[in-house]
């Protein structure tokens, strides 16, 4: 009986020391893929997998096919759930594409799982090749309209672009220079946001819609004279010796060619959020087109938000009329950035000038042709210089220039320059200033000048300050801005 009770007492020992030293089991990894989402060629997306894993997460591999992947966000080592991000770039190919997550535990064990990607293809964008007189249409954003020669929207009809649209113009000089024309009884809806705005460039551009911020490849803002540029005429009164002109560039048999006219408050459409960009075509001997160009353009014409980068002739240039402007940005105009002409009566607020090497006047203002005599206003500008002039204002100029600060400037500019008169025959500076009001005028000296007078020249120094760069406190907005190429391209960090 003793022998029995020891060979048990022996067995049970064994069996609770052999339970004693099992090692615990933990069930196996288990990974999840996301649903199958489908990914344009040569653009990159997250994929994200969860997983559990009762013995801890310990490190996670990935593979793809058509494309390539890494993981962006990995496991927390040791937790026993939680999520893999992969970013996956996918392959110019259209197809099937996939990535698999591989996630292994601290014992070892491991789980897969394989999330399925759609690569697709967009078709390329639709050219529409407009030439000649347009109908009452619509330009949509979903394809790139081709200026071939030049366009007209003639009076009676509306032509309406949508945001983001992108418009290019053919190369070609002369007759053959392509251009956006809205005669005088036509309007121009061109209304774009700050998220999409409407681009205007060449057809050596290749810019799409949604790279706005971007210069097309090879290009930048000293090439310009690839296209002609926007032209809007409308019925606004001009100081002209007739009540109606020919816009320059336009043979005079082509009657869709003229301006002005009695109704001040004409309205030739809404023009908002527009870049137009590398023109200035030439269209005549010494003569090529402006960025935009206003011609007797009246009051009930709304304008605001428009950039002109890289233009061979002027950036804007106002030849009489009405029309208020707001928000402007003009970078790297090859000749005068705003020019004024015909007694243009309206106001230009809040605008930048980015001058370059080719500039030649920041601000150019004519006085009237005729009997009509307006002034212009011009307010809340922030004008960046280089060895340009900071502006002329010619005899019989009339107008107000306030809040407006100079700076960037590299020297002293030669002759007549600066922010003077052209002067005529007997000097006389006491008319010149009694029809022209400056306030506000704030100057970064350039490096070669000793005083105001220097930059400010014919008694315009007693209506400005000296200011060091950055302390100023008039000028230009910018945060509203912040929409146009040269804003992307940093130049309006100042």
């Amino acid at each position: 009986m003793k022998n029995y009770l020891a060979l048990f007492t022996f067995i049970a020992a064994a069996f609770l020391v052999g339970c004693g030293d099992e090692e615990e089991t933990f069930a196996a990894p288990s990974v999840i893929s996301p649903t199958t989402q489908s990914i344009q060629a040569g653009t990159t997306a997250d994929i994200t997998f969860t997983y559990t894993t009762a013995a801890g997460f310990a490190s996670a591999t990935v593979s793809q096919e058509n494309g390539t992947a890494s993981i962006t966000t990995d496991g927390v080592v040791g937790a026993t759930s939680g999520s893999i991000t992969v970013s996956f770039t996918a392959g110019t190919t259209a197809g099937a594409g996939s990535v698999t997550a591989v996630v292994t535990d601290s014992e070892g064990e491991f789980d897969e799982a394989t999330a399925v990607v759609n690569v697709t293809v967009e078709p390329p964008i639709e050219v529409v090749v407009v030439s000649g007189f347009v109908a009452t249409t619509t330009w949509t954003k979903d394809k790139i309209y081709e200026l071939a020669g030049r366009v007209v929207v003639d009076s009676g009809a509306t032509l309406t672009i949508d945001a983001g649209t992108v418009i290019k113009g053919r190369t070609g000089a002369g007759a053959a220079a392509s251009a956006l024309i809205v005669a005088r009884g036509g309007k121009l809806m061109a209304m774009g946001t700050a998220a999409e705005p409407i681009i205007m460039t060449s057809v050596l551009d290749d810019t799409e819609p949604g790279t706005f911020q971007s210069f097309g490849t090879g290009l930048d803002e000293t090439v310009n004279d690839t296209w002609g540029g926007l032209i809007i005429l409308g019925y606004a009164p001009i100081s002209a010796d007739a009540e109606s002109e020919q816009i320059e560039g336009i043979p005079a048999d082509f009657t869709y060619g003229l301006y002005g006219g009695t109704v001040s408050d004409d309205n030739s459409g809404t023009i908002q959020y527009i870049s137009v960009r590398h023109g200035g075509t030439l269209i005549g001997e010494g003569n090529e087109i402006n960025g935009i160009t206003f011609g007797g353009v009246g009051s009930g014409t709304t304008v605001n938000h428009i950039e002109v980068v890289a233009n061979k002739d002027d950036g804007i240039e106002m030849f009489g009329g009405s029309v208020n402007i707001s928000n402007v940005v003009i970078w790297a105009a090859d000749d005068d950035a705003i020019d004024i002409d015909q007694s243009y009566s309206g106001t230009i607020d809040n605008a930048v000038v980015i001058a370059f090497s080719g500039t030649d006047h920041c601000l150019e203002i004519d006085g009237p042709e005729g009997t009509l005599v307006a002034g212009f206003t011009i307010t809340n500008a922030t004008i960046k210089g280089t060895d340009d002039e900071l502006g002329q204002y010619r005899d019989g100029a009339i107008g107000t220039t306030s809040n407006v600060y100079f700076f960037g400037f590299e020297k002293i500019a030669d002759g007549e320059g600066d922010l003077s008169l052209e002067k005529d025959v007997d000097g006389n500076f006491t008319t010149f200033l009694s029809d022209l009001t400056f306030s506000g005028l704030e100057v970064v000296l350039a490096p070669d000048a000793t005083e105001l007078s220097e930059m400010l020249k014919d008694g315009i120094a007693d209506f400005g300050s000296v200011v060091t760069e950055g302390s100023q406190t008039v000028g230009a907005n910018t945060a509203v801005l912040s929409w146009t190429l040269a804003a992307g391209q940093g130049q309006l960090d100042f």
